[in-house]
């Protein structure tokens, strides 16, 4: 899967760990006291005390931030910290829940029972919440502070596929006031073009918000390389990486850098509202999508809520939400993905920069991801399929009628084959029909659009994707493409999970190796 959120997940955290900072005479922060005692993962203890003081910053009031660790199969782990300058010691909370504000709630009342007069109290909420069930999506559980008392600590699981929304979302809050439209799209389109790319603030909150902010709004996408979003001192040295990444760094590290060491790098300033960076990207990309995307982020009013999220989705709709139209199916076969018809999808003057879109390993483990679930008979109707049926029912008039003449294909030529995907896909239809309840009727639209897709094209060769010649491009860095390796997305599909080529601030060896 693209996605590096693990699933599954049986606690609200992991680890929770008081850290005292670095001492005058030398000695580095270290962990003073865990819950709960049984966890052992000495590699990722070892790292956050790293995490906790990653360099000298500015601590003059209560400061909140977030840091990842990323684990040998790729996946993230969170790591939630709070710095209070009344005292000598940071409180972090290790999750695979990206449940930033629900954290933040959780830190400040650890805050208040750390220097209660019963010592116990701590433990007691703690390991209370530690035991508690991970509530569903839009569930939640509350746990009482104090015994005997009325005040409650009360988590709420966001919603399945809730985009991120102003102001209820800290980080987008903290990115869209600190970062202007024009500078978040220039961001935005380095990502897409998977640069070297690095974040700098004096303030460790707003560092790892913008951070954590710019990856959210890359969905459906996952960045799928080197995320960090506070760098610590002493991986100072993945700034020098040739492979693309996505950095947070504190203006005071970042200062003891030589950039002429650095190369060819995107370096967004927050605290200064800049972008230096050596590329025209966003000038590249198709000019359609631009133009639309500017217009609904000058609608100021427009933005609050999750019309931020929104506007960059609409973009990547019309950017990858072709890929609809690529789909094919054969009897008896996996359904696949057509290069060429996807780039065939959108006019010609997007086709260019969609040739680029299939070298790219964001797009690749995107549509890995959405084939999967075809292929394991799952349905799915997230916001991206809602707008992209939207995007098609106003670009064409073909959607209906591609519908109809799949339903009449596939009953016709592969029934066994259907009621096998029928009966697999229960779950997800029991599901697909709370959402339309809950939702409205474009949700059933979105997961129609997905199948209305397929068409009975004479089968190739091979059911899985050619391969095809790597293209030159002068948009590409020379690091980032010493760094690409030439796979297709048939290859990819072939090599497994341990075929991506992932750097972590837990991996032993250096980012240069």
């Amino acid at each position: 899967m693209g996605s590096r959120i693990r699933e599954n997940v049986k606690h609200y955290f992991e680890c929770f760990c008081e850290v005292v900072g670095p001492q005058p005479d030398g000695n580095d922060a270290w962990i003073i006291q865990k819950f709960p005692e049984t966890y052992k993962d000495e590699e990722v203890l070892r790292s956050v005390p790293k995490f906790a003081f990653p360099c000298d910053f500015d601590n003059s009031t209560v400061q909140h931030y977030s840091f990842v660790l990323t684990s040998h199969d790729s996946k993230w782990t969170f790591g939630f910290c709070r710095h209070d300058p009344k005292s000598e010691t940071a409180l972090v909370v290790l999750s695979f829940l990206p449940w930033h504000e629900s954290f933040t709630k959780f830190l400040n009342v650890t805050a208040e029972l750390t220097h209660s007069a019963q010592s116990d109290e701590l433990w007691k909420f703690l390991d209370a919440v530690y035991q508690t069930k991970v509530p569903d999506p839009g569930g939640s559980f509350k746990i009482p502070i104090h015994q005997n008392s009325q005040n409650h600590f009360v988590c709420q699981s966001p919603s399945q596929f809730q985009l991120p929304s102003i102001p209820e979302n800290r980080n987008l809050t903290e990115y869209y006031n600190a970062v202007d439209s024009h500078n978040m799209m220039v961001i935005f389109a380095s990502m897409l073009y998977e640069r070297r790319i690095v974040f700098t603030s004096r303030r460790l909150n707003r560092l790892s918000a913008c951070v954590q902010s710019a990856n959210a709004i890359l969905y459906p996408m996952h960045w799928q390389h080197i995320f960090i979003p506070v760098l610590p001192s002493q991986l100072v040295d993945y700034l020098l990486a040739p492979m693309p990444y996505l950095i947070g760094v504190s203006n005071t590290l970042l200062s003891k850098v030589r950039k002429n060491d650095m190369g060819e790098v995107v370096i967004l300033d927050a605290d200064n509202n800049t972008v230096d960076t050596p590329f025209q990207d966003l000038e590249s990309l198709p000019q359609d999508v631009v133009r639309n995307l500017r217009a609904q982020l000058r609608n100021r009013a427009a933005l609050l809520g999750d019309g931020v999220s929104r506007a960059f989705l609409r973009a990547l709709v019309q950017l990858i939400g072709g890929y609809r139209d690529a789909l094919r199916f054969h009897q008896g076969e996996k359904i696949t993905f057509s290069e060429d018809a996807f780039v065939e999808s959108r006019p010609p003057s997007m086709q260019p920069f969609l040739r680029k879109m299939l070298e790219l390993q964001i797009f690749q483990q995107f549509i890995e991801e959405r084939l999967d679930m075809l292929n394991a008979g799952l349905g799915f109707s997230d916001e991206f399929e809602m707008e992209a049926c939207n995007y098609s029912d106003k670009s064409s008039s073909r959607l209906k009628q591609q519908y109809r003449e799949w339903l009449y294909t596939m009953r016709k030529d592969t029934s066994a084959f259907f009621k096998s995907v029928k009966s697999r896909a229960n779950p997800a239809v029991k599901s697909a029909v709370k959402t339309v309840k809950e939702r409205g009727k474009n949700v059933g639209k979105a997961y129609k659009g997905i199948r209305s897709r397929f068409r009975d094209t004479p089968s190739p060769e091979s059911p899985s994707v050619a391969a095809r010649p790597r293209p030159h491009t002068t948009f590409i860095t020379s690091a980032t493409t010493s760094y690409r390796r030439d796979l297709s997305i048939k290859q990819r599909l072939s090599a497994g999970p341990d075929g991506r080529n992932q750097y972590s601030p837990l991996s032993p060896s250096s980012p240069e190796n």
